[in-house]
């Protein structure tokens, strides 16, 4: 069985794949402190729970965006589970195609994975859209390489910043707004930033297909996806499961050319 371990700066999440599907997907904080002990207890526990006391991890891989949560995941596999994960993005973790990019560039883990999956699911010239703690915009090549993007913070980032910085604003859910004009600060607020991502998002994509000069195809993925596809038609697809489809696109390709 394989555990595939994406990490994200706001949410860790744990799948245990058989080779055809996930078992299960579990989902912690993010916290660079947490020991390998800690997650294998916490992991253990939640397995139990599930009546997955019979499987047997035997492989790993791990995307992370937060390298300080590397160290304790490797031991976790290694003390636990007895196999030295790949990590995406270090030299030994093979990529089906390698990203063409400005030498000397460090393409974040978790944009190599996005663009693995979308490739492996849909083919080329794609747009991947991720409403993580930043929002990314990934540009897949025809075939299949990651050929650079866009970076913008994120909507709870945007939202936490607002409220911080202004003292009357307070904190407010992301939610679509029953209407533009807001009659209250909340419905403001939450008109603002909904509306100002469908924005961001429709005016992004669209500069770059220009730059690109060639139909593509928007792929939405993260949790908030779906909330802002209710405001305008901004994907073509969405896929909810798209950075850990692409932790198993990674693994079969070093599996199957023998990295591992």
């Amino acid at each position: 069985m394989l555990l595939a371990i994406d990490t994200g700066n706001t949410n860790t999440v744990f799948s245990i794949w058989d080779g055809d599907q996930f078992l299960a997907t579990f989902r912690t904080t993010t916290e660079h402190q947490r020991t390998a002990d800690q997650y294998f207890v916490w992991l253990s526990t939640l397995m139990e729970h599930r009546k997955l006391h019979d499987v047997v991890i035997t492989d790993a891989i791990i995307s992370s965006t937060v390298p300080r949560v590397v160290f304790n995941l490797r031991v976790l596999c290694d003390r636990y589970f007895d196999c030295r994960p790949l990590v995406v993005g270090k030299p030994d973790c093979l990529l089906p195609t390698p990203p063409r990019v400005d030498e000397g560039t460090q393409v974040g883990p978790d944009r190599l994975v996005n663009t693995a999956a979308a490739y492996d699911r849909h083919g080329g010239d794609l747009i991947v859209v991720d409403f993580g703690t930043a929002t990314t915009f990934d540009v897949v090549a025809h075939d299949g390489a990651y050929v650079g993007g866009v970076i913008a913070p994120g909507v709870n980032l945007s939202l936490e910043a607002l409220h911080r910085a202004a003292a009357a604003l307070p904190h407010v859910d992301v939610t679509k707004p029953q209407s533009v004009i807001g009659t209250n600060t909340v419905a403001c607020m939450q008109s603002g930033v909904f509306w100002g991502y469908i924005g961001l998002v429709r005016g992004i994509c669209d500069r770059i297909r220009g730059e690109y000069d060639r139909p593509m195809r928007i792929i939405g993925t993260g949790g908030l996806a779906p909330l802002f596809s209710q405001g305008d038609v901004l994907f073509d697809l969405i896929e909810d499961d798209l950075t850990i489809h692409g932790l198993t696109v990674i693994y079969k390709y070093n599996k199957e050319h023998g990295a591992i």
